[in-house]
C-alpha cells in the first residue's frame, strides 16, 4: 500500500539542517514514530507531497528549500516590545516563548533583554533554513471513516508535532 490521500501513515523522521547537517529533531528521540492522516494538514504540505507513493519499509531523504518548509526569514518579524508586557517572566536570551493572540498562538525567540524593552524574533526558528527530512515509513493503512471525518489519525499514540 502506498502513501496517498486518505491513508494513515506511521513513520520515523529525522530533521536536519541541510547546510550544517545538524540534527534538529528526530522522532526516534521521542521513542515514538509519528502517525498522520495524509491530507490532514498535520505536516508541511511539501513534505507530505514528496512522501506520496512511499511504501512500508521504504526510506527516503527529502530535501525542502526554506520556501517550501517554514518560509524565508523576515527582518520585519524582529520586534522591540516593552518589557512590562511580559509581566514577571524571567526573560533570558535564546528563550522560546508562546504568546496568545486573537489570531492564535505566536511563537517568539528572545534575542535581547533590556531594562525597558525586549527584542524578540517572531520568525519560525527554522525559517530561512533549507531542511532535509530522513523519512522511514513503518506502516501505511486505510483510514477509518471516523479518522476521515475527524481529519486526523486515531489510536496510535505518538507525539503531536506542530
Amino acid at each position: 500500500m502506498k502513501v496517498e490521500k486518505g491513508k494513515v501513515v506511521t513513520f520515523h523522521y529525522t530533521l536536519k539542517d541541510k547546510a550544517t547537517g545538524e540534527v534538529i529533531e528526530s522522532s526516534k528521540d521521542y521513542g515514538e514514530p509519528m502517525t498522520i492522516l495524509v491530507g490532514g494538514q498535520q505536516i508541511i504540505p511539501a513534505l507530505e507531497e514528496k512522501m506520496m507513493g512511499m511504501e512500508a519499509g521504504e526510506k527516503r531523504d527529502i530535501d525542502l528549500k526554506a520556501e517550501e518548509a517554514y518560509g524565508p526569514r523576515s527582518d520585519e518579524l524582529v520586534q522591540v516590545i516593552p518589557r512590562h508586557l511580559f509581566g514577571d517572566l524571567d526573560l533570558r536570551e535564546g528563550m522560546n516563548l508562546e504568546a496568545s493572540t486573537p489570531e492564535g498562538p505566536i511563537r517568539m525567540t528572545v534575542l535581547n533583554v533590556g531594562e525597558n524593552e525586549v527584542v524578540v524574533d517572531l520568525n519560525h526558528p527554522l525559517a530561512g533554513r533549507d531542511l532535509v527530512f530522513e523519512i522511514e515509513v513503518l506502516n501505511v493503512r486505510d483510514a477509518t471513516p471516523e479518522e476521515l471525518e475527524h481529519g486526523h489519525a486515531h489510536g496510535e499514540g505518538g507525539h503531536e508535532h506542530h
